[in-house]
């Protein structure tokens, strides 16, 4: 096999660990990627920028580069990072202010044609609808209020932008993926058609690009993992067939293992069919491996033409959201919770009907017979959201000063009352391939990206592997799900996905006959109304439902206690079910 190029990520989100950056240079790599943004990012960009000229992308990227880009100069370091968010040029002119500053003489390349907020009315006039792919909505009349909208972009632009000799390439909104799929495509060589390739390239790409989350971070099993207090950031070697071998650096914390590898494979999926705008990968074909300590083999991989169309995450404005959160301490929190509730609007300038949507949530109840103070409380928080800022202003917040005094004993507020603020709604969408015009940005040069004609066909042939069936009978005990499942859950716009997994061939019968869309309403009753998908992994050992609606318009917009749902899979861990013995004591 020819040799791997190992490409280590230094950033999961924006904000991530700054010394990262750092410490990924203290072993072996060729290329460093980031990934600085998200669906919420893009919007925060975009408020930033309204305040402030060089608001727009990633600047702790530029921080991280002064103590790091000599380094990466002197090794022949590549550096690809999404960090130019909405203003990729001006992030590379960013990168070569600093450069120039520092002596150093570095070829830096953007990658720009994702961002078509401003084009969206023209777009619209040609016959684009942006039908919502969650709603089945057109955008319509919605396109006055857009605030982002970016198409997803793959990893060509970032080949091309290292074939013409860049050392730092900054891209505005490509796939997290393709940060990792360019520099796989620019050292092997691959063609369009590589399809097979291409998609190994992506799993390897979805393992290390959310960071730590490789390496024991978010892992349901976190107590097994050495040296969590400050785990390492992972890589990946992508050889010349795609498959992949994920690491760390020797000496550094956390593990990567079999659990930590599937579970970060599981994260904010949907079908089995990952599509990617360079190609769709077959999660269902996937094979690992654990060849050796903190060194696992993705292989295997098949993939499929990507679709005909690019998804674009939009965004408009919505409206105004406000809070409040309340303590309560000892018994009768129900009790209290009603009380502060109606008090509250009892005294508000509007009623609850006069608003687009009013949340009421319990946190916790209090531990019985608790032994501090802390474990007697319990909180209530009282969220809102509504067109008109004035509605949720600070005059209904303030509703809680009015009330502290003659309300329910050991009442405290968590926060003074606020004044409102804005969110956007996510609008899930997409773009027909041929609207849309990659280009790299490099010294005086500007290349056009040759876009991916996806050919029709070409499903792959994913062998489904034999399954044993559950064993029938036998002595249960009712126990918390996690005893026996792992589970890793999170966001894409309005939509959640849920995905358990088992940790040995024994256990996967059982929970895939067990865990039906039906009993996992049953086990999670707010669920109860929401339409739900269920696919199977079972190379993976793993189910995942994808969930729609639960989280309202999108992370800025949700007013759900957890907004991303990073927490639901650990919800239904820790919720009881009769499960077979001999599963318990394996």
């Amino acid at each position: 096999m020819a040799e791997g190029i190992r490409i280590g990520n230094i950033a999961g989100t924006y904000g991530d660990r700054p010394a990262a950056f750092a410490e990924m240079l203290d072993g072996p790599v060729d290329v460093i990627t980031g990934d600085w943004l998200a669906e919420l990012t893009m919007l925060i960009m975009a408020r930033t920028r309204a305040r402030r000229p060089d608001g727009g992308y990633g600047r702790t990227f530029i921080t991280q580069l002064e103590d790091t880009l000599g380094t990466c100069l002197e090794r022949g370091v590549k550096i690809v990072v999404n960090a130019g968010g909405l203003d990729p040029l001006g992030c590379a002119a960013a990168v070569e202010k600093l450069a120039a500053g520092q002596g150093l003489e570095a070829s830096v390349a953007a990658v720009t044609g994702d961002d078509i907020a401003a084009r969206v009315p023209e777009l619209q006039a040609a016959g684009v609808e942006f039908v919502n792919l969650d709603t089945g909505e057109p955008l319509g009349e919605r396109a006055s209020r857009i605030v982002t909208a970016n198409a997803y972009l793959g990893g060509w632009g970032i080949a091309a932008a290292l074939d013409a000799g860049a050392d730092v390439v900054v891209t505005g909104r490509v796939t997290d993926a393709a940060l990792t799929v360019g520099p796989a495509i620019w050292r092997h060589g691959w063609d369009r058609e590589d399809w097979d390739a291409l998609a190994g390239a992506v799993v390897a790409g979805h393992v290390i690009e959310c960071g730590c989350q490789a390496t024991g971070g978010n892992y349901s099993f976190f107590h097994e993992v050495p040296g969590m207090e400050y785990p390492g950031f992972p890589w990946a070697d992508v050889y010349e067939d795609g498959s992949s071998i994920i690491g760390k650096h020797d000496g550094t914390g956390g593990e990567v293992s079999i659990g930590t590898v599937t579970s970060q494979l599981l994260y904010e999926i949907g079908s089995p069919r990952y599509h990617n705008p360079d190609v769709t990968s077959r999660f269902d074909s996937i094979e690992l491996d654990h060849v050796e300590p903190d060194r696992v083999r993705i292989s295997g991989v098949k993939g499929e033409p990507p679709p005909a169309e690019l998804k674009v995450a939009a965004g408009f404005a919505g409206g105004f959201r406000n809070s409040v959160m309340i303590g309560l301490t000892g018994l009768d929190a129900e009790a209290k919770a009603d009380l502060v509730a109606r008090q509250m609007w009892r005294v508000s300038p509007v009623k609850p009907e006069d608003l687009d949507e009013v949340r009421t949530t319990l946190i916790g109840a209090g531990r019985d017979d608790p032994a501090t103070n802390a474990e007697a409380v319990s909180y209530l928080e009282i969220a809102v959201r509504d067109a008109d800022e004035e509605k949720v202003g600070r005059a209904w917040a303030d509703g809680l000063v009015h009330i502290v005094l003659g309300s329910i004993p050991g009442l405290f507020a968590t926060w003074p009352p606020r004044a409102a603020k804005p969110y956007a709604v996510y609008w899930p969408t997409t773009v027909p391939r041929g609207h849309i015009t990659e280009v790299v940005h490099i010294g005086d040069r500007r290349i056009e990206v040759e876009p991916t004609h996806p050919p029709p066909g070409g499903a792959a042939d994913v062998a489904r592997p034999a399954v044993p069936a559950a064993p029938a009978g036998g002595e249960t005990r009712r126990v918390p799900l996690g005893l026996v499942i792992g589970a890793r859950s999170g966001d894409k716009g309005g939509t959640a996905n849920l995905a358990v997994f088992t940790r040995t061939d024994d256990a996967y019968p059982w929970l895939a006959s067990f865990l039906t869309v039906d009993r996992l309403r049953s086990l999670m009753p707010e669920l109860d109304d929401l339409e739900m998908e269920r696919h199977e992994l079972p190379r993976l050992r793993a189910l995942n439902f994808v969930i729609g609606r639960l989280l309202d318009d999108g992370v800025s917009s949700s007013l759900r206690v957890d907004p991303q749902a990073k927490g639901l899979g650990e919800y239904l861990r820790a919720v009881h079910a009769d499960v077979p013995v001999s599963l318990l004591d394996g």
